[in-house]
């Protein structure tokens, strides 16, 4: 299944050195590595290139982690007796500061992959070869996935951008060293969402419909990903939702994708990359990684520590983890009677022990009993590299179809001539999977506001324990209500970390964000 590569392999392009200068010529020496100004010669360098952009989106498990465990769904846990994981529970709390390494991580490789995006961006011109477009489309889509991570977790980011064509774009070339000096953030968050868009609308008329390999996005992932931004952007212009709603559709009229039958399976290693999947972020355990660079590896960190505490080596199914991410029990009740989605969303402890003989665990700090069995580590899934918290294959599922029938629910009911009947079949759609039934017993028939409600509803029960629910809170403006601790005007974007605008000296001139 994963083995048409080694999942994706760091593939760095090293950055030139100077030749040194002098008059006596015994000292001028070739350069060590090539000159990345004169590098894509070929059309392997543009894959291999692409390859290390694919590359950045490993450490998204810090986004997915903490996209929970700032919401109302899950607790940061950890530790009971309050040692480990300080910056997790600071952000679970809504009190995150500027020395977060945790943010700080997010910030680093959400720049790492869209600079490296932006490489290949900057170079597209120097050689046409059978492909490219595709490549080039796929360079699109990556930037604007980072940038959009950027713009929900720190809203109006440095950016360098230009409007030669007439419209604010990009720039298509690297942040160079030295560029952080006079760089400024852009001017708000609907610009960044703006950004975004035109290189989604770039991505998507080159794009394949479908790739060759498991791990690259096809058209339907870009336009799925802009109908999210739009959805975000209509926060802010409420013209947005037409457009969602029709590139959804565009989406859903494409006939690539369906849900699969079995909600059960979806989440299983073996059934990865299935039909329902429009873009998965790809892990494996090999070669395994260790404690001191967790984005160095290859495996979904995140896993590990959504794990049960000291669960006995001996025991079925599961290996034992750090206890992170601990559903709440509002976040369980939210499950309707007879709805399939809560035993594989949801793993109760307390009764699953009393089903196997011999299970015991520790309790994680602000325990409810319940873990994310989504991304619980399985032990048929593992291989003995590394440390087996650390390296587990499961990937991420980053846009899945039901998201988009759900996205596209919401997107028809909130458009200026809202279009319930649309919104109520896309929704109903994902409930009768979820209650198993063909029958209409389970159908959604409201309207209006009630209508949206009840999307939301489902949003958080088909999606639980994928990392959307804080930004869906802050976009829908429901935060505030939803979220213990949460301030308004503040809480919806992360503090830029300290370090960063340290180095930048942009202390001032990029400023803090808002009441941090």
């Amino acid at each position: 299944m994963k083995t048409y590569q080694l999942k994706i392999a760091i593939i760095l392009v090293a950055v030139s050195l100077s030749t040194i200068a002098c008059s006596d010529d015994f000292v001028n020496v070739d350069p060590k590595f090539e000159n990345t100004d004169a590098f894509f010669n070929t059309p392997d360098d543009y894959n291999k290139t692409l390859i290390g952009a694919y590359d950045a989106l490993q450490p998204t498990f810090w986004n997915v982690l903490l996209g929970e465990i700032a919401s109302d769904n899950t607790l940061a846990g950890g530790d009971p007796s309050k040692i480990d994981g300080p910056d997790t529970h600071t952000i679970d709390n809504m009190i995150p500061n500027d020395n977060n390494t945790l943010l700080r991580n997010i910030w680093q490789w959400n720049y790492v992959g869209l600079n490296r995006a932006n490489y290949i961006l900057e170079f597209q011109d120097n050689i046409d070869f059978k492909g490219k477009d595709n490549i080039i489309g796929q360079a699109y889509f990556l930037r604007a996935y980072f940038a959009f991570e950027l713009v929900k977790w720190f809203g109006n980011v440095p950016l360098l951008t230009n409007n030669s064509s007439g419209t604010l774009r990009i720039l298509n070339s690297r942040i160079k060293p030295g560029d952080q000096y006079t760089m400024n953030r852009i001017k708000d968050i609907p610009t960044g969402y703006a950004l975004i868009e035109e290189d989604l609308k770039d991505a998507i008329s080159k794009l394949n419909l479908t790739q060759n390999y498991e791990y690259q996005i096809g058209k339907g992932a870009a336009q799925a990903l802009l109908g999210k931004v739009y959805l975000f952007h209509g926060k802010y212009d409420d013209s947005k939702f037409q457009l969602a709603a029709d590139v959804l559709k565009d989406v859903i009229d494409s006939n690539v994708y369906s849900l699969v039958n079995d909600y059960n399976q979806i989440f299983e290693n073996e059934n990865e990359n299935n039909i329902e999947s429009l873009f998965e972020v790809q892990y494996t355990n090999e070669p395994g990684v260790e404690w001191g660079c967790l984005q160095c590896g290859n495996g979904n960190v995140a896993v590990g520590y959504s794990g049960i505490r000291d669960y006995p080596s001996a025991a079925p199914f599961f290996f034992a983890g750090y206890g992170y991410n601990t559903p709440t029990q509002e976040a369980v009740d939210e499950f309707e009677m007879g709805d399939l989605r809560k035993e594989v969303a949801i793993l109760d402890i307390v009764d699953w022990a009393s089903k196997n003989n011999g299970v015991t665990y520790t309790l994680s700090r602000g325990e409810t009993g319940y873990y994310n069995r989504k991304y619980l580590p399985r032990k048929k899934d593992y291989k003995t590299h590394g440390n087996f918290t650390l390296n587990n294959p499961n990937n991420y599922r980053a846009i899945r179809y039901a998201d988009v029938l759900l996205m596209a629910a919401e997107a028809n009911n909130r458009k200026i001539s809202a279009d319930d009947s649309q919104a109520q079949d896309y929704l109903n759609q994902v409930r009768r999977r979820a209650f198993g039934v063909s029958d209409a017993s389970h159908d959604v028939t409201l309207s209006g506001t009630a209508l949206t409600d009840a999307i939301y509803h489902e949003r958080r029960v088909e999606l639980m324990g994928e990392g959307h629910r804080f930004f869906d809170l802050v976009r829908t403006d429901k935060a505030a209500q939803s979220i213990p601790g949460f301030t308004t005007n503040k809480n919806e974007i992360f503090p830029i970390p300290l370090v960063e605008l340290e180095l930048a000296n942009a202390v001032e001139r990029w400023g803090q964000n808002p009441n941090y």
